[in-house]
């Protein structure tokens, strides 16, 4: 079997070791003669592996008790509406950072709910750099930013403290990289990127702000009846879940936690960036700064060009570097799974392109 080098931005590529552990329990999960997507969401066995995902979760994230976890459905585009229908009243205030694409959809949804939106920093028009200064409403019901936005290609260095309860979409980002989380009161993040498939959305509360959600919600679109019930309310995606149970292991135990993992992907991230500032072929528009160490965007002079890099790459074996639909371009996705080999291989494949260029 040939496989390619994936570096779509979601969902992304999965670690090698887990999709063969996959394959070989797919028939028969722990011994019980049935695949994990034949298993009752009422068995043992299901109510084991959500509480063992979740715990893996809490050890890895460093969350401590005032924090509730769950596992959900809908992505993170359902938890656009969840945040202030939870958090907000009817016309409630609601701040948000306009960081590009994501977070634009965030603030659409706020504000068709009836919410009062703000923003409390953007970096449009060019989105080639994060915000410096935040001007929150002291009587905001919170805050609203995504730490890593994919098709920009910035990422925050560090989460912004505030005085308000602050709501972080870390979808593209989440175990990354270390981050203090209990300087936040939501994370949220869908797993198909860094966490596994498409299909599971994990969600962190703190307890407090669980005081806010007004009576009389849908009962799906409330968290609470999610607690209660141990991220099983209703028949939850055990296949999803059990995939990112299996991610979760791999980085926890075979790439020796999220402070090595950290490390790998800056240095993956390093040198892309590198090749991409000494050539004269490629450029990143995003500043050093705020650049991501997730999503690297970078173009060539024209369209052409870089229509002629992106096939030339597939037919190479290196998929998944088109930019995002919006703004066209070239992209590679460094997500945790995605290995510095991977890395080095494009880095190699982008000198012989600009090499024949030139020839």
């Amino acid at each position: 079997m040939s496989r390619v080098i994936n570096f779509y931005a979601g969902p992304g590529a999965l670690p090698l070791p887990v999709m063969r552990r996959v394959q070989a329990e797919l028939l028969d999960f722990r011994g019980l003669g049935m695949s994990v997507m034949e298993l009752s969401h009422r068995s043992d066995a299901a109510l084991g592996l959500i509480a063992e995902t979740l715990g893996r979760l809490r050890r890895l994230l460093e969350l401590d008790d005032s924090f509730e976890l769950l596992l959900l459905q809908g992505g993170a585009s359902l938890q656009f509406a969840m945040v202030p229908l939870n958090f907000s009243p009817p016309g409630g205030k609601v701040d948000y950072v306009d960081t590009g694409y994501w977070t634009g959809k965030a603030v659409a949804e706020a504000r068709g709910l009836g919410r009062d939106v703000a923003l409390a920093a953007s970096s449009a028009p060019e989105q080639r750099r994060l915000p410096t200064q935040l001007q929150v409403r002291p009587d905001a019901c919170y805050l609203h930013l995504c730490s890593n936005n994919t098709v920009e290609g910035t990422q925050w260095p560090v989460i912004p403290r505030v005085e308000v309860p602050l709501v972080v979409d870390m979808s593209s980002d989440i175990l990354s990289r270390r981050i203090d989380c209990h300087t936040v009161s939501c994370l949220y993040a869908h797993a198909q990127k860094t966490l596994g498939p498409a299909g599971v959305t994990v969600v962190a509360l703190r307890r407090e702000v669980l005081k806010r959600i007004p009576e009389g919600l849908p009962t799906m679109l409330d968290y609470r009846p999610h607690i209660a019930h141990q991220s099983n309310y209703n028949t939850p995606p055990l296949f999803a879940i059990y995939v990112v149970c299996c991610v979760l292991d791999w980085l926890e135990n075979d790439m020796g936690g999220l402070a090595a993992m950290e490390a790998l992907n800056r240095r993956k991230a390093a040198l892309l960036y590198a090749a991409i500032d000494a050539s004269s072929l490629f450029h990143c528009p995003v500043e050093s700064g705020s650049r991501s160490l997730m999503n690297v965007v970078f173009r060539l002079p024209e369209p052409r060009l870089e229509g002629q890099f992106i096939a030339a790459a597939a037919a190479h074996g290196l998929i998944g570097l088109a930019g995002h639909r919006s703004i066209g371009g070239c992209r590679a996705s460094l997500y945790n799974p995605v290995t510095l080999e991977a890395v080095e291989e494009l880095v190699a494949f982008m000198r012989r392109f600009e090499r024949h260029l030139a020839a």
